[in-house]
């Protein structure tokens, strides 16, 4: 029997490890369909992805149910040509024929108009200037159909404005989240994350982010001034006995000032 190759810097493919480390696809894909069922008491049949990466969310939606149809925009072409190899492995014909890859900028792309588009990992930070975020905001609200929902993620929390590392564990190599610069004077914010292995090596920079830290009351302003009609924000959950977050998501009006939490911010059209 052949034995397994160890991962290593040289061996491990990036987006790959990113997947793994960063990604809860399943979740996100029952998360979309349970919320858009909640509010519109009807299925939601087509998504939008932007800023798509490996475009994950899309090909395990058109998976998740027959008919179910998707759109993934992202300006990388070398990400876009890894998610295209991926899905003639993954897919089905059927599956590849409601599935569309665009190459273009999310601030402006137009596609078919959809039940709900998604820019999650905290993507949509790119646009650093006011202007700039409800200029794309009005984009997507341009793109969903009647009652459709823009789903964001944020985090934040006194920790997010600090210049900090952190390291998980996974069974092959170490992920490392990297704070690496912080300007209060701007909300400005300057990630990376790395990839460690057992031989020693490393992926450095292996992703870079520049980003704004916009807080949930700016974000919230703004998509009602993009021309959403209601905003609704979903806190995780904290399991007090296990000190740990939870799954789970509620949706919450106000919370407690935590070191560090995730949330989810649902626009209705």
């Amino acid at each position: 029997m052949k034995k397994k190759s160890r991962l290593t810097a040289k061996t491990a493919n990036k987006y790959d490890l990113y997947e793994e480390s960063v990604q809860n696809v399943d979740f996100e894909v029952e998360f979309i369909s349970k919320i858009y069922k909640k509010k519109n008491k009807a299925s939601c049949s087509s998504i939008r992805e932007d800023f798509c990466a490996s475009a994950k969310i899309s090909s395990a939606w058109v998976q998740n149910k027959k008919g179910n149809v998707a759109y993934a925009i992202d300006l990388d072409q070398k990400i876009l040509d890894f998610a295209k190899k991926s899905f003639k492995k993954d897919l089905s014909e059927d599956q590849l024929n409601r599935i569309k890859l665009l190459k273009g900028n999310s601030l402006s792309k137009q596609t078919p108009k959809v039940d709900c588009i998604s820019a999650f990992n905290f993507s949509y930070w790119v646009f650093k200037e006011r202007s700039q975020l409800i200029k794309y905001f009005k984009n997507t609200h341009r793109n969903l159909k009647r009652n459709g929902l823009l789903m964001l993620d944020a985090f934040g929390g006194y920790e997010a404005h600090q210049e900090l590392e952190e390291k998980t564990e996974y069974k092959t190599f170490t992920y490392c989240w990297d704070q690496s610069k912080f300007d209060p004077i701007t909300n400005h914010l300057t990630c990376y994350i790395h990839f460690e292995f057992k031989d020693g090596s490393s992926i450095n920079k292996a992703f870079e982010y520049k980003w704004r830290l916009w807080s949930l009351p700016e974000i919230k302003e703004c998509l009602l001034e993009a021309g959403f009609k209601s905003i609704d924000i979903y806190m995780q959950g904290w399991d007090d006995e296990k000190d740990e977050e939870t799954e789970e998501f509620y949706k919450m009006t106000s919370c407690d000032a935590d070191p560090g939490w995730i949330a989810y911010i649902i626009a209705s059209k």
